[in-house]
This record gives C-alpha cells, sequence and structure tokens, in this order.
C-alpha cells in the first residue's frame, strides 16, 4: 500500500493548489498528514472543518516550514468554539518562491522576480448530535506570477466539507472532501497584449476516510482517499503516523503521507494556564524527484 501510494501520488503533484496539499502543523506532518479525524491543535480546520465543532477552548496556532530551493510556506490560525454546539475559525496559508532571476527578451538580467500562493480560510462547523459534527471551510485564493513588468494575478474560490464521529474514547471516524469546485479564475489579456483569454483552472479534489485509536502506549491516526480531476482518477493515497507521549508533556512521533516519510517530537507546557502551550517540531524527507533534501517544520500552539 506505501509503494502504491508513493507511485500514484506523483500524478496529481503538479496540479493547482499543491501549496494547499503540503501539510499545516509540524505535529501533522510527522505523522504522515493522515489527520482526517484527529483535531490538530491549532490547526483543526485545515484537516477537517467539522473537527472545529468539538474543540472546547480558543486556539492560536503559527507554523513555519524551512524549506529548500527558496521556497517559502507559513501559516496562522485562530479559531474558537461557539457554546454550545458550534465552532469557528479563521486562517491564512502563504507559500511562494524568492529570488528568481528575472531576464528581457535579450537575455540580460533585470531585477529579482518572487511568486506567491495566499488561501485565506473562513470555517464553521455544528454538531447534529453529541458525538457527530458537520463543517465546512470557504477558501479565498490568491495566486501572483511573476512578470519583469507587471504581476498576473489569479483568483479564485473554494470549498471542503467535512464529517466527524468524536468518541471520548479517542475512536474517532471521520469523512471530508476537499477542495471542491476549487479554482483559479485568470485573464491574461493584461500581459499578452490583445493574444489573453479569461479561463478557468481547476484543482484536483480529494475524497478522504479517517480514524484514529488507540493500540497499547501508542495513538494511532490514518486516512486513505482518492484525488479526482473532475471525472479523472488521479491518484489513491494512504497516510499512517503514531504518537508516543511520556511524562504527559514530552512526545515523539513518526508516520508516512503523501510519498514523505516523517519524524517530530513535541512538547506541552504552562504559559499562562496549565499545559496551554504546545511546541511541536517535525522533519520531513521529500521525494528525490521534488528537492533532494528535508523539509524542517516548527509550530506553536496556544489555548486559552
Amino acid at each position: 500500500m506505501i509503494l502504491f501510494s508513493s507511485i500514484e501520488g506523483s500524478d496529481y503533484a503538479s496540479y493547482s493548489g499543491a501549496f494547499l496539499r503540503m501539510g499545516t502543523s509540524a505535529r501533522s506532518l510527522s505523522m504522515g498528514s493522515g489527520f482526517t479525524a484527529e483535531i490538530d491543535q491549532g490547526f483543526a480546520a485545515y484537516h477537517n472543518p467539522a473537527a472545529l465543532a468539538f474543540i472546547d477552548k480558543r486556539q492560536i496556532g503559527f507554523s513555519y516550514h524551512s524549506l529548500n530551493l527558496d521556497r517559502r510556506l507559513m501559516m496562522s490560525s485562530i479559531s474558537s468554539n461557539l457554546p454550545p454546539t458550534a465552532g469557528l475559525g479563521v486562517a491564512w496559508i502563504s507559500s511562494g518562491v524568492d529570488d528568481i532571476q528575472g531576464r528581457s527578451t535579450s537575455g540580460y538580467k533585470t531585477q529579482q522576480l518572487s511568486t506567491s500562493e495566499d488561501a485565506i480560510f473562513i470555517s464553521f462547523a455544528q454538531r447534529i448530535t453529541p458525538w457527530l459534527s458537520l463543517g465546512i471551510n470557504v477558501k479565498i485564493l490568491n495566486h501572483q506570477l511573476p512578470m519583469n513588468e507587471s504581476q498576473l494575478a489569479g483568483k479564485g474560490t473554494g470549498f471542503d466539507i467535512g464529517f466527524m464521529l468524536f468518541s471520548e474514547e479517542k475512536l474517532n471516524f471521520a469523512f471530508v472532501v476537499k477542495d471542491f469546485n476549487t479554482n483559479y479564475q485568470w485573464n491574461t489579456g493584461q500581459v499578452l497584449e490583445g493574444e489573453g483569454r479569461i479561463y478557468k483552472e481547476s484543482f484536483p479534489t480529494m475524497y478522504q476516510f479517517g480514524t484514529t485509536f488507540t493500540f497499547q502506549q501508542l495513538y494511532i491516526v490514518g486516512d486513505i482517499g482518492v484525488v479526482a480531476n473532475q471525472e479523472e482518477i488521479l491518484g489513491t493515497k494512504l497516510r499512517l503516523g503514531a504518537e508516543y507521549r511520556f511524562s504527559d508533556k514530552y512526545f515523539i512521533r513518526g508516520g508516512f503521507g503523501n510519498s514523505r516519510f516523517s519524524l517530530g517530537a513535541g512538547l506541552n507546557f504552562t504559559f499562562l494556564k496549565t499545559n496551554d502551550a504546545f511546541f511541536d517540531y517535525a522533519v520531513v524527507v521529500e521525494p528525490h524527484s521534488v528537492s533532494q533534501g528535508l523539509i524542517h517544520v516548527f509550530t506553536y500552539a496556544f489555548n486559552f
């Protein structure tokens, strides 16, 4: 299954919206990103908006990915419970590439260029029963492409819809549809001088089913999904991870997901109130076909 997932993963990695599929928190990445049925501290709505209905405090999260090849990826999020049975969240994800050498049509060097992609998530979830919730993410998207004289921007919207069955015994099940009807709208008339046109660039849609459970002293998460572009199946993916907790404050983690192996560690500590803050680190091994490097991820989450 892991080999099959690795082979199929390359089929959709180059499609639009890849920055939204790279993961967020160090905790989730170190466990393979299979968090469809898990409530991630500070970033619950990213994996499944239905998770917001089960948070019991306000949460703030910040995450930074240290990437090679002049790439950057960072995100921040704030979410809150809405008593008695709902949750609300807002998040921002930003990625890009800097230090691109611009050149004229004659090949002479011009200024340094950069490109960026940004997404704002507005999330809401409602419990239908004490143990079942429904949630939605509304995404506002912007993609800036560099030009020597101007910027070409693609704008768009998209949606995630999810369900979560939550158990106090940590045996959870969830289903989510990600990037439903998500796309960029482009107008190239500004840069192609009469030859441009308006067109739509669609994101692939992901259908994911996940679960969490405890096996002896390990907390295990995982999901399995299908990636499709309209009616074409692009691939399948299996993501698995585990977490071992000791001394009630320290965590070690490992996992496989999105064709990448990962390891990590975490610390739960007291900032203003007992055990209200989390600091996590993950190292992710990227496939050789991507960049032949390591991703270092740092996350800080705070409950209040």
